[in-house]
């Protein structure tokens, strides 16, 4: 199916490809379906995706794994939030924060507060609220992402 997207134009986009939020995403509530986009940079997929929405062609956000940024990220979720999700396992979960990039990239943030989570089988996403009080809204991470592209 051809689908419109903010920063790649138009582009065939497979029906299974296609990510189906109940409740929308954090202040997008009424846009449920979305894709995500990725950059390739000499053929390498970047770390940072977009979440681009297929019902508003202006709503793409910046998206990346927050095991890059904090290797130790375990938030806690209940159980009751998955459920919509369907049978969720090791092999079919993925997970993803929300990113601000600001005029100064220095200032780059992730929101570890309410990730992303996709059920890669089915499709099926929500985005969560965690409760984890360590966890922030906007997590500065530019250092650990420069350091992790140097090798450190």
């Amino acid at each position: 199916m051809l689908v419109n997207t903010r920063h790649y134009g138009e582009i065939d986009l497979d029906e299974d490809k296609i990510l189906f939020f109940e409740n929308g995403i954090l202040g997008f509530e009424d846009y449920k379906k979305y894709t995500l986009l990725y950059d390739e940079e000499g053929g390498e997929r970047s770390d940072i995706s977009w979440l681009q929405s297929l019902d508003e062609v202006a709503l793409a956000v910046p998206v990346i794994s927050p095991f890059l940024i904090k290797s130790d990220y375990n938030p806690e979720v209940e159980d009751e939030l998955l459920k919509p999700l369907g049978e969720i396992s090791e092999n079919n979960i993925a997970v993803l924060v929300t990113i601000t990039v600001p005029a100064d990239v220095k200032n780059i943030s992730a929101n570890l507060k309410a990730p992303i989570v996709i059920n890669s089988e089915n499709g099926k996403c929500a985005q969560i609220i965690v409760d984890n009080q360590d966890y922030e809204v906007k997590y500065y991470f530019y250092d650990q992402l420069k350091a992790a592209k140097e090798g450190k």
